[in-house]
Parts: structure tokens; sequence; C-alpha cells
């Protein structure tokens, strides 16, 4: 257990009524009795960082211990999917760190995903413990968390705890407290109406609408699991050749939902054959089975692990094997992902798999309606981890009592849908955790969002543009800061590779905000505008020595006049401002830098080669 240092500790238990308990940690001995439904609690004076130490809880008939406890600096890490990314799930790119691992004095309690409607819960339903960092534990920690935690402990030579309370693909909504809610009408309801567990059984069970004889939409069944496509030998015929990666859409099948099983022969040297093989199958939209030699060695059934299969021994030959593939897909493209490693790997050989396959559609399902058969669809189910307070109230109110440094935050993409209620929702959440946790002036870092979606070689609208501009507005409140992360996306992966270095971001604006370390922290932010004729000025916070980091011209620069119509920009910096400017538009209005899902080149930072939030100068209207 990691306890903050330099706080009250509050430690409570359960005992026989009217016991009379007493704890022990160093020369400290607190005494204290149980209430008449046998609860007791003990409050320890504030601890400097250090330990190990032991605390002794005696009573009557019984004597426990808590072993190994270290106080230093708590946090915790919360958001969806990019705050769950574990090391195991990136243990090609972080081999080294999981190899070396070994500092107990960074911990992880990992929180099983848990919701709660009703109310914020006191205790955790199941006992979890910490971790530290070593080569098997480090496994299950958050890579952002971890590389934060690391950094923060290197500045300050303090413990770091880490608790990891997070849930992929969960909206912003579900991890604040019920008081974030108080002046939105709609949510408060929904939250009222959530608590009644009646009203939710009879949503969830409810019948489709309309015909009570509906019936579900028809599910051929697959051809290519019936006859067996996956073993050698298979006969089956009329095979047309496919390229991975790539998508099928892009390929001749258009609009096609359902499974496609792709094939392939593929020469084994004898040496790599006699090894464990490993296959790297980048991404697959959505669900896949890998076959080799008619023996499955792997299935994922979404859409976002990178796809890593082990063969082990025995499987593979000298010569050719076969190799098949099947991919269902039941919503927009489905296929392989380009720009993703595709290739067998045994030690330090390595075979390609990218190029010509065979494919063959093993079935065609049809497309959703929400109107589902002949009879009307189902009303739509409350699914508990997307509700108002529902995480918060499960997965973090538990550590209220539990005093902390601060909070890490990673979260945005399952809001992107509308960016423009997330400000308000991001202020709201803020203040309400630190309500709940006791302290107004409770830190709270945000990593932005990163790059992620198509480049667009033209300006354009961008909803992840907006959702950073709500994050960056949010940030802006007293003790809150913000990484700029808009570099480390990976365009066809909402879930990037580069997580050390979001980690590290979100430790840099910590060690500014939380420890008041001179140093700077954050990149160049949009203060302010002036129009100068044909150009356009631009203020910024955080710009000393601007410059681009490539000595290129500003990327992703656009500029508009009244009618909004953007351009791409040209720019020079002159003490430490941006001129901007375009020979096509004469009477300039507006600018916008980065306004994209995923930006070209976003190049513009300061001296300490930390990059600019992307801006704009317009508004909604």
């Amino acid at each position: 257990m990691i306890v903050q240092r330099d706080q009250d500790f509050h430690l409570y238990g359960m005992a026989t009524p009217k016991e009379k308990i007493t704890v022990s940690i160093g020369k400290q001995a607190l005494k204290t009795k149980a209430d008449e439904k046998g609860n007791w609690s003990v409050s320890i004076p504030a601890m400097p960082a250090g330990g190990p130490f032991q605390i002794d809880i005696k009573g009557k008939k019984q004597t426990m211990q808590l072993k190994e406890i270290l106080f230093g600096d708590v946090f915790l890490c919360i958001g969806q999917s990019n705050m769950v990314h574990y090391f195991g799930v990136h243990e090609v790119t972080y081999a080294d760190e999981i190899e070396k691992a070994n500092n107990p004095k960074i911990r992880q309690i990992l929180v099983p995903t848990m919701t709660k409607m009703e109310a914020a819960q006191k205790d955790l339903p199941e006992k979890i413990g910490w971790k530290y960092a070593n080569p098997e534990d480090i496994n299950k920690f958050s890579v952002v968390a971890y590389y934060f935690g690391k950094e923060i402990q290197k500045a300050q030579g303090v413990p770091i705890g880490l608790i990891n309370a997070s849930v992929g693909g969960t909206p912003i909504e579900a991890w604040t407290p019920e008081s974030g809610f108080a002046g939105n009408e709609k949510l408060m309801e929904t939250i009222q109406q959530n608590k009644d567990t009646a009203y939710v059984n009879s949503v969830n069970n409810a019948r489709p609408q309309g015909n009570g004889n509906a019936t579900p939409p028809y599910r051929p069944t697959d051809k290519g699991e019936e006859e067996k496509w996956y073993l050698p030998g298979n006969t089956s015929q009329h095979w047309r050749p496919i390229n991975i990666p790539g998508y099928w859409e892009d390929q001749g099948l258009k609009d096609l939902n359902g499974s496609v099983w792709y094939k392939k022969e593929i020469d084994i040297p004898a040496g790599f054959a006699s090894q464990k093989v490993r296959i790297h199958l980048g991404r697959i939209v959505d669900a896949n089975e890998v076959y080799v030699n008619g023996t499955k060695v792997g299935t994922t059934t979404y859409m976002y692990p990178q796809r890593r299969y082990w063969v082990e021994r025995g499987i593979l030959k000298p010569g050719k094997n076969l190799f098949v593939i099947k991919v269902t897909n039941n919503n927009g493209k489905g296929g392989f992902v380009p720009d993703k490693p595709y290739y067998l790997e045994a030690g330090d050989q390595t075979i390609d798999l990218k190029g010509t396959w065979y494919y063959k559609v093993g079935m065609v399902s049809e497309p959703f309606r929400p109107g589902g058969g002949q009879g009307g669809g189902f009303p739509r189910r409350i699914v508990a981890q997307n509700q108002p307070t529902a995480l918060y109230n499960a997965m973090a109110a538990p550590f209220t009592a539990f005093k902390i440094k601060g909070i890490i935050w990673y979260q945005g993409e399952s809001n992107a849908g509308k960016p423009a209620e997330y400000e308000e929702l991001q202020k709201n959440q803020i203040t309400a955790l630190r309500k709940a946790f006791g302290n107004e002036n409770l830190p709270f870092l945000m990593a932005q969002l990163p790059g992620f979606g198509d480049y667009n070689y033209l300006p354009s609208e961008s909803g992840w543009a907006r959702l950073r501009e709500s994050q960056a507005m949010a940030a802006k409140m007293p003790n809150a800061g913000m990484a700029v992360t808009i570099d480390l996306g990976e365009w066809n992966d909402i879930h990037p590779e580069n997580k050390k270095e979001v980690g590290e971001r979100l430790a840099l604006a910590g060690r500014k905000i939380i420890y008041g370390e001179d140093i700077p922290y954050s990149g160049p932010i949009y203060k302010s505008h002036v129009i100068e004729g044909d150009k356009i000025i631009i203020s910024f916070d955080h710009a000393n020595g601007l410059k681009t980091v490539d000595g290129e011209q500003v990327g992703d620069l656009a500029i508009a006049g009244e009618d909004k119509q953007f351009v791409w920009a040209n720019s020079k910096i002159e003490g430490g401002k941006l001129i901007v400017s375009s020979p096509r538009v004469k009477s300039p209005k507006y600018v916008r830098y980065a306004w994209a899902d995923t930006p070209i080149n976003p190049n513009l930072a300061n001296g300490s080669g930390l990059l600019a939030s992307p801006f704009r100068t317009d508004s909604d209207q």
C-alpha cells in the first residue's frame, strides 16, 4: 500500500460493537472504540515520505497487520481505453521496460470494472491489492500512468501510488459525481430514473415494440465454417485475389457486411519452422480467427487490439504452410488496417505477410435495421457503464476517504460526437471531483486527444478538433493542466502505441502545477489575435522561443475572411508571435491551426520543443 504523505490518514474497519481497538504505527499507538454497529475509525497523523512501515490493528481477540506501507504521493488515474492500455497490450514496444522493471516504490492498484447507478459507494466489494513495478506485475500497469509516475518519482524522490480506475469506451458523464450535473436537468432526470432498479430492469427486459411476434433478423450460417475452408486439402473453388493490408470495400466487395475468409500458402524455411513463431497481423476490422495448417492459433472479437498470436512448435513444417484468416465485420469497412505490421517472427528472422492473398465470402449478413425484423425495434437498453455517475460511484468514490495528491485523466474519444458539450462537462466534472475529495484545489491533469482518423488535405471541420478546444478551455481552471499530444496519434489506430510520451508530458505539467518546479511544461496556447490589414497576428502563452520543430513553415495553418471559407495560409514568426496571411484572402478575419481529426504536420512549438495546442480564432456561430 502507498498512502498519501503529509496528510492525515483515515483508517476504518469493522469489529464487534463497542470493542476497543488499538492501531499502532512506528512509535504511535492510537486508541478508538467501535460504535453500536461495529464500525470504527482512527485518524493517523500526517507522515513524511518514507517506509516501509507496518500498521498493527489489535482488538480484544484478534490482531492483524498491514505490511509494506509506504508514504508518498498517490494519484487517481481515470478515463477510457487509452488510460486502460497496459504494458501487456504493448509488450513489443515496451519490452525493455518490462524486462528491467524493478521498482517497489511505484505501485498500482487496479480497480476492476464495476458500475453503480444508485449511489456513490463507500467501499469496494472485493479485496484488491497493490502491485509494484516488476517484470510480472507491470504487465497490468497502465502505460500512461506508469510513465507519469516514473517521471514524478524521478523528480520528487518519493514513492508513487497509482489508483488505476479506467474503462474502455466510456463517456465523461460516467466518471462524474452527481453534483457535477446539478445544472443539467436532462441528465439529472436520467440519474434519478437509473436509481430505480425496477425501471432499469423494465427497460432492459422489454419486448420488441410493435408486433409481439416480431422475428429477429435473418442470420445465415457461415459456409466457411460448414465446409471447413481452414483445413489443408479443402477443395472449395472460386477464391479470388485480394491484398493484405487493405479493406475489402476498396477491393471490389462493396458494402459487404458478413465474413470474408483469406488464405495463402507460405513457404517456411526449416530453421524457421522448428522455432516458436509469432504472427503479427496489425489490426483487423472487426473480429477474426486465425488458422495455421488447420489449427486455430488465435482469435480476437473486436477491432482495437493489435493482433499477435503464438504458433506453437509442431504446427508449422518446412515448405508450404496454409494460413487462413476469417474476418467478420458488420458495420463499415472490413479488412486489414493499412500501415500496420504484418509478418511472421521467429527469433531475429521475419517473413513478410503483406501482398496478394485469396478470399472467399463465407457469410453475408443483413444490415441492422432499427425497426427490427417485421415488428419494430427493441427499446434502447440502459448500459450501466455509459450512464452518468455509474463508474465514478463504483470505482472512484470508494477512494474519496483516501487522500490523494491529484488526478490524471485521459478520455474524450467517446464524447467526440458532441464536442461542444464537453467543455462544460469537463469543468463540472473537475469541480465535482474536487468536492468529493474534499479539496477544492485538487490538481487535475488531462491528456488532450491526439490525432486519429483520415488525413484531410483541405481545411475542414473536425469534431475531434472541437473536443480538443473544449479540453483546452477546461484546462484553464485553477490547478488544472493539459498535455498536448497532437503529434502522438496514429491516423489508423484510436489506441496509439506511444503512450510513454503521454505520461511524460502529463508529468511535466504535474511537476509545475503540483510541485511548483520552475520548468517549461506546456506548449504554446492561443491567447489573442489582432488583424492588421491583410494579416492576422497571433499571440500565445507559453511561447518563449516560438518556432517550428522542423524549421519549415507552420503546418496545418488556415485563414478565412468573413465567409469562413478557409484556405491554407502562409506565416512567419516574429517577436514570439505568429503572423498569418494568404494572397487569396485580402480581408482576413479568422485563423485555424491543426484544426483536423489528424493534422498533417502540427509543427508549431516553443523553444523547449513542446507543441502548440490546436486552436481557432472563430467560434461555433
